[in-house]
């Protein structure tokens, strides 16, 4: 199966450059989303530049392309680790899309729809934590990194012997934590904005 795995990635990957937010506001707002707000050509500077309506579509749109592309590996191989490779493809793909020059997303709204479809009662229970944690704290980037930690947490937990697995989800951190890492720098030295506050050039998700 290693050559349906790389298959699988390689799919994910060119789900992944399908960029929302960018093809969204080009067609609705006639603007590059990554010259505005953050910068960030993810759902929560969709969300601020273009609003909820638009921002909440850029984001079930960034969830169900990583749900499409694991359910497609899965018919593909019959094989749960190339749902998981896959979806490990888009994610790559919406970081770093080699449409816009590697300047995508974080991923976050992607992860989410890998762990649905891998298992959809564990990922409606981490969605439902994340949420929690959002709209408590405002902060979307705790509520994305405590979200992306859950994921290898609750594999180790309920697939104690998927090691190529749980691989998988620790590299979907590591990602999360490396593309977050100047959110990171803002909450723990507090100044980290909260969601429904206008972010400057790099703070965004």
């Amino acid at each position: 199966m290693v050559y349906g795995y790389a298959i699988s990635v390689v799919l994910g990957y060119f789900f992944g450059c399908f960029q929302t937010s960018y093809i969204i506001a080009k067609k609705m707002k006639n603007i590059d989303i990554r010259e505005h707000g953050s910068g960030n050509a993810g759902s929560t500077n969709a969300l601020r530049v273009m609003g909820k309506k638009l921002g909440i579509l850029t984001f079930i749109i960034d969830m169900l392309k990583a749900v499409l592309a694991v359910l497609i590996a899965w018919a593909l191989f019959d094989d749960q680790l190339a749902g998981l490779y896959a979806g490990l493809g888009v994610v790559i793909g919406h970081n770093w899309p080699v449409f816009l020059g590697f300047k995508g997303g974080k991923g976050i709204a992607s992860s989410l729809g890998l762990m649905l479809a891998f298992d959809l009662p564990i990922g409606l229970v981490i969605w439902a934590i994340t949420a929690i944690i959002i709209f408590s704290t405002k902060y979307v980037s705790l509520g994305s990194l405590i979200m992306i930690t859950l994921f290898p947490v609750a594999l180790v937990v309920f697939y104690p012997g998927m090691t190529q697995a749980l691989v998988i989800a620790l590299i979907l951190m590591a990602f999360g934590y490396y593309r977050h890492r100047a959110n990171i720098k803002r909450l723990i030295s507090g100044t980290e904005n909260k969601l429904g506050q206008k972010k400057t050039a790099g703070t965004s998700k």
